[in-house]
């Protein structure tokens, strides 16, 4: 019970970070998205997201931090297995799981709701 509570307030904090970046500052919310991506891949170059997201759980791994995370393993682990041309196939490899979850679930929605375009 413990990890969904420490997971649940790490992935609000993550939220509120976002929504104050958001209503403070200019930037619109696709460059949150590719600050957020980024420093995950940062963090996990470094060497400090691991730890982050041992002990936050899913609050760590789920948000966008947690995909820029997932990438840089991806790229990492194809660098050192297939040199320089893992630099342009490990992300694609590592997130591919999750993007196409996203896009068959996504799909799926579409079909069961009825969708319309904003006006």
């Amino acid at each position: 019970m413990e990890k969904y509570v420490i997971a649940f307030v790490v992935g609000g904090l993550i939220c509120v970070a976002v929504q104050i970046l958001m209503e403070k500052t200019k930037m619109m919310p696709g460059r949150i998205m590719v600050l957020l991506v980024c420093l995950g891949s940062v963090l996990g170059a470094v060497g400090l997201y691991q730890p982050f997201a041992d002990f936050a759980g899913a609050g760590a791994t789920v948000p966008l931090l947690g995909f820029g995370n997932v990438l840089w393993k991806g790229v990492k682990s194809a660098v050192d297995q297939d040199g320089f041309l893992g630099l342009f196939k490990g992300g694609f490899t590592a997130g591919a799981v999750g993007c196409s979850a996203a896009l068959i679930f996504g799909y799926l929605c579409s079909l069961i709701c009825n969708p319309k375009m904003k006006k």
